[in-house]
């Protein structure tokens, strides 16, 4: 689904009054989980899950073309992982309002 589509499903359920203060509210949230993230903070929704960011080891790599080769540094990556809540509702389908400790 993309994000056009979400802002769609949002303005369409009534959860949010259109797609524009829906595409508004979206933008916020993922600016302020990116703000944290930046800073080298985690971000916990629980029953959702957690936004993290993690550090990347330096390795070696190869080139696909040349075989050569290549040193890949290391750096922070962003990382999500899945809390309770969400993977019970993925493993069961369906859709619909938030389970467990998930604020709505």
């Amino acid at each position: 689904m993309t994000k056009a589509e979400f802002l769609d499903v949002l303005a369409r359920d009534k959860r949010i009054g259109n797609k524009k203060e829906a595409g508004a509210a979206v933008d916020a949230v993922l600016d302020a989980i990116t703000d944290v993230l930046a800073g080298g903070e985690d971000v916990n929704f629980t029953g959702f899950g957690k936004f993290a960011v993690a550090e990347r080891a330096p390795r070696q790599g190869v080139n696909p073309r040349t075989g050569e080769r290549i040193f890949i540094p290391g750096g922070k990556v962003p990382r999500f992982s899945a809390g309770s809540a969400l993977k019970k509702k993925v493993k069961g389908g369906g859709s619909g309002g938030s389970e467990g400790g998930a604020a709505a």
